[in-house]
């Protein structure tokens, strides 16, 4: 018996299945955080993973051709794998986190957050507050797992417009098909924080706890926000989905995608916000340009260019 018990062992653990479930250590990244300071603050950006995004098939106002040339300029194709950022900001008491990733939704290219951020020094159960730029999966998606609110002890913030727009299924004319499940992924999200009691609501322009400023970036939702956070003169502009991407949407902010709920609004929006940023010269932390996501927003041309935070090994020197 015990021959044959160690025979099944022997086979079981050197079968090709197993053997393609396994992750080899060298395959993975390392932790993804990164740290910056901003006055007073300390900002850590901490991805949640990333997810391929077929560019092509979801980008409107631009041309195939057009899409090819941008993209193949930061040495990518329409296919491209976006990062998913998450930001908290920690002044020494409170330790805030801007979005929540994509939580279960996005199978296991996301929903990394949660080991990121211990890795990063803040476990889940440290943060005192959640702000959500809006409601859309890989933004509010890991607000709660397994049907528990994520950060148990921290109280959810976001723009009561969104919630009153994804919580209300009769708003599902409202959207693309292809966007409707958004309405089932919010409540199974972002109900267990509604019944844990941890769900606040506001109408941006808006103060936050720590003085953090919710201000409208409404279009690509309802009630898309931006925070603006400031130390000693520096100041941060924490966004959600002004850029998709960033290769054809800086120079050209018309390009738009099929994510807005209104799309001409969106437009609009991102326009507004470029300018204010590259006229402003204030950092931007940005949920979906190559992790770690900070930099500035530059004037060029027509449009605008991308500068990433040139990389420090110490914060304080």
């Amino acid at each position: 018996m015990k021959v044959i018990l160690a025979l099944m062992t022997s086979l079981l653990f050197s079968s090709p299945l197993l053997a393609e479930a396994q992750v080899n250590p060298l395959d993975e990244q390392a932790p993804g955080y990164y740290r910056m300071t901003l006055g007073k603050l300390r900002i850590t950006a901490v991805s949640d993973g990333t997810v391929t995004v077929p560019l092509d098939k979801l980008l409107t106002n631009i041309s195939p051709d057009t899409l090819r040339q941008a993209m193949a300029k930061d040495a990518m194709t329409p296919q491209a794998e976006t990062s998913i950022n998450a930001y908290v900001i920690d002044d020494g008491k409170k330790r805030i986190l801007v979005d929540t990733g994509a939580g279960d939704l996005f199978g296991s290219t996301g929903g990394h957050l949660q080991t990121n951020l211990a890795a990063a020094g803040y476990p889940a159960d440290s943060i005192d507050a959640v702000l959500l730029t809006h409601i859309h999966a890989d933004h509010s998606g890991g607000v709660s797992r397994s049907g528990k609110p994520a950060f148990p002890n921290a109280d959810v913030y976001v723009d009561k417009r969104d919630v009153e727009f994804w919580l209300n299924p009769s708003n599902i004319k409202q959207v693309e098909a292809s966007q409707a499940h958004t309405f089932a992924e919010s409540e199974k999200t972002l109900r267990p924080v509604i019944n844990a009691g941890r769900l606040k609501t506001f109408l941006a322009p808006a103060t936050l706890p720590e003085g953090i400023r919710a201000e409208s970036t409404a279009g690509h939702t309802p009630g898309s926000v931006l925070y603006r956070v400031g130390s000693e003169g520096q100041t941060l502009i924490l966004w959600g989905d002004i850029i998709h991407a960033k290769a054809a949407q800086m120079p050209d902010p018309h390009v738009a995608i099929h994510f807005d709920v209104n799309r001409q609004q969106a437009v609009t929006t991102r326009e507004r916000v470029l300018k204010q940023a590259a006229d402003q010269n204030v950092w931007v932390a940005a949920a979906h340009i190559s992790f770690p996501g900070l930099g500035h927003v530059k004037h060029e041309g027509n449009g605008y260019r991308w500068v990433a935070t040139n990389y420090t090994t110490l914060l304080a020197q």
